[in-house]
């Protein structure tokens, strides 16, 4: 008998298995030599971010960035600007919740040492700017207070994390104290992701390729009835063809692929010239260019029946061309697959 010749969104039908979608974003300023402003950064890609989760329904989580709130609250004691700044914030965050989307742990420890002069964030992050570089009650002191500062603020207890920079190793440094504070849920790995630099440093190759698992004191470490569970944000192999590309329209046509945010990323020694000349293992992310790699991911997902699929991204890296992508992406699968958040778990 002839095999059928069968489209190939026919063959997808046929195998489709139903994801459930986390679309998180990491809510942050920059951390170079300027951090950007708090309406291009934040409340703008924000703004636009929440408008499209109320138009399909599409629940979003926010890792927020404690850190900077605590400062803000902090510098604004002297300084009007900052609170204005800080109402308006807070005011987005108020709304994050009210429209039922998530907020969740956010911590970049290297606002222990920035402040603010001279109308502008001084950023420290030499030495500071992964947990790991303070002792461990320092490691305790500041997990701690993040947590109670924000719980205090969305006003219920919060049970997911995620670290900056992907820097949650080693984690046997912070078992114990999130533990004490019931953080049960990490999304902090990519699988297969590996980078080293003078300020931050991860490790993710021998992390399980699964849409989730269970852990103790190792984030890479699969533990049949371990404490935590890990939600990895997904990722893929990403060609230097890829990278070329980004570079490219982001040359020819800078309106649509240049980010909203108005800052400066922290200096990734070597990485330009790393992503152009290898294949690399990456974040699937709705940032910029990554949104276009969003529906084949999914499909992708979906063919392996994997129960889960995290997408990361940040207000501030979203571009006119991510938001279409993201746009389409989310009115294509609305109806078919899952948007869920942390909070649905609890």
């Amino acid at each position: 008998m002839r095999a059928l010749n069968l489209p190939c969104s026919f063959k997808y039908l046929l195998n489709f298995a139903e994801v459930n979608i986390f679309l998180t974003y990491d809510y942050e300023l920059f951390f170079g030599d300027y951090t950007g402003s708090v309406e291009k950064c934040l409340l703008e890609p924000t703004d636009r971010l929440l408008e499209l989760s109320d138009r399909y329904n599409c629940k979003m989580t926010f890792f927020v960035d404690v850190g900077y709130l605590i400062k803000l609250e902090e510098f604004a004691v002297s300084n009007p600007e900052l609170r204005h700044d800080r109402e308006r914030v807070l005011n987005q965050i108020r709304r994050m919740i009210s429209s039922d989307n998530d907020v969740q742990l956010h911590i970049h420890p290297h606002w222990e040492r920035s402040y603010y002069d001279a109308g502008k964030w001084v950023i420290v992050t030499d030495g500071a700017y992964k947990l790991a570089d303070f002792s461990d009650d320092e490691i305790r002191s500041i997990v701690s207070r993040y947590k109670q500062y924000f719980d205090q603020l969305i006003g219920r207890k919060s049970s997911a994390f995620r670290a900056g920079g992907w820097c949650v190793q080693p984690f046997n440094r912070l078992e114990k104290i999130f533990k004490e504070l019931e953080l049960i849920y990490d999304s902090s790995v990519f699988p297969g992701g590996k980078f080293a630099s003078p300020h931050y440093d991860f490790d993710f190759t021998k992390a399980p390729k699964k849409a989730r698992y269970r852990f103790d004191s190792d984030v890479c470490v699969e533990v049949e009835n371990g404490f935590f569970t890990e939600f990895p944000i997904s990722s893929r192999r990403y060609s230097p063809l890829f990278y070329w590309r980004l570079y490219i329209l982001g040359r020819l046509f800078p309106s649509r692929h240049k980010m909203l945010g108005d800052g400066k990323f922290l200096s990734q020694p070597g990485r330009k010239t790393s992503v152009l000349t290898n294949f690399t293992w990456n974040h699937v992310s709705s940032d910029g260019f990554y949104a276009s790699k969003l529906n084949n991911c999914v499909r992708s997902f979906s063919d392996r029946a994997f129960s889960d699929m995290v997408i990361i991204g940040h207000p501030k890296s979203m571009t006119v061309y991510s938001f279409e992508k993201l746009e389409k992406f989310v009115e294509i699968w609305h109806n078919k697959h899952s948007f869920i958040t942390f909070r649905d778990l609890d």
